[in-house]
C-alpha cells in the first residue's frame, strides 16, 4: 500500500487530537476569574468547567465541586457538555477505524481497497470530531468575550478565556490536519486505482472432457 507515511502521520495526529479533546472535556479551566478594574483579588481564583467549579485561595489547596443537578445547568453548559462527549466518542471510533485500516492489521484480510476505505472513513470522522469540538469552544469563548465587554455585567461576574479553550482550538487544528491527511491518502489511492484500471480476469483452465471411448470403438468396427 503506497503513501504509508501519510497514513501514519494522520493516525498519530488523530490520536493527539483525541487526547486533546478528552483533556479539553475534563479540564475545569473553561472560564477563569478576571482581574479588571478594582477587582484585584489575588487571594482567590475561580475556575469554571463543564463538570465542576474550582476555587483556589491563598494558602489553601484547590477545592473543586461537581455540579449537583444536570437539569439545573444552563442550556449553554449542557449543550457544550453533550457535544464534547460526542466528540470524544467519535474520536475513539475514528482511531479504531483507522487502526483497522493499517497495512499490518489483518482485520480485512489482504483486501487493500477495504483498508483504504477504512482509512478514509477514519479521516472523515476525525474532521467531524473537530467540528463537534469547535462549536462549544467558540460558543463559550463568544459568551465570555461578550460578557466581559458588557457594562451591565458586574465586575465580579466577568470571566476570561481559560486554558481549556486554547487547548480545544489546538486539538481542532490537529484533528483537521490528521483527518485531512487520511482523506488525502484515500483520494490518492482512489486515483491510483482509476489509472491502473480494472484487474484482468484470469481464465481458469477447464479440464478436458473425457472422450467417449465406446463411440470410438463402435465406429472402428464399421
Amino acid at each position: 500500500m503506497a503513501f504509508y507515511p501519510l497514513q501514519i502521520a494522520g493516525l498519530v495526529l488523530g490520536f493527539l487530537g483525541m487526547v486533546g479533546t478528552l483533556a479539553t472535556t475534563l479540564l475545569p479551566q473553561w472560564r477563569v476569574s478576571a482581574f479588571v478594574g478594582s477587582n484585584i483579588i489575588v487571594f482567590e481564583r475561580i475556575w469554571e468547567g463543564l463538570w465542576m467549579n474550582c476555587i483556589r485561595q491563598a494558602r489553601v489547596r484547590l477545592q473543586c465541586k461537581f455540579y449537583g443537578s444536570m437539569l439545573a445547568l444552563p442550556p449553554v453548559l449542557g449543550t457544550a457538555r453533550a457535544l464534547m462527549c460526542v466528540a470524544v466518542a467519535l474520536s475513539l471510533i475514528a482511531l479504531l477505524t483507522g487502526i483497522c485500516g493499517m497495512k499490518q492489521i489483518q482485520c480485512t484480510g489482504s483486501n487493500e481497497r477495504a483498508k483504504v476505505y477504512l482509512l478514509g472513513t477514519s479521516g472523515a470522522l476525525f474532521i467531524l470530531t473537530g467540528i463537534f469540538v469547535l462549536i462549544p469552544v467558540c460558543w463559550t469563548a463568544n459568551i465570555i468575550i461578550r460578557d466581559f465587554y458588557n457594562p451591565a455585567v458586574h465586575v465580579g461576574q466577568k470571566r476570561e478565556l481559560g486554558v481549556a479553550l486554547f487547548l480545544g482550538w489546538a486539538s481542532v487544528a490537529v484533528l483537521f490536519i490528521g483527518g485531512g491527511l487520511l482523506c488525502g491518502f484515500w483520494c490518492c489511492n482512489r486515483k491510483k486505482q482509476k489509472f491502473r484500471g480494472p484487474s484482468p480476469r484470469h481464465s481458469v483452465p477447464h479440464p478436458d472432457k473425457p472422450r467417449n471411448t465406446t463411440m470410438l470403438s463402435k465406429t472402428s468396427y464399421v
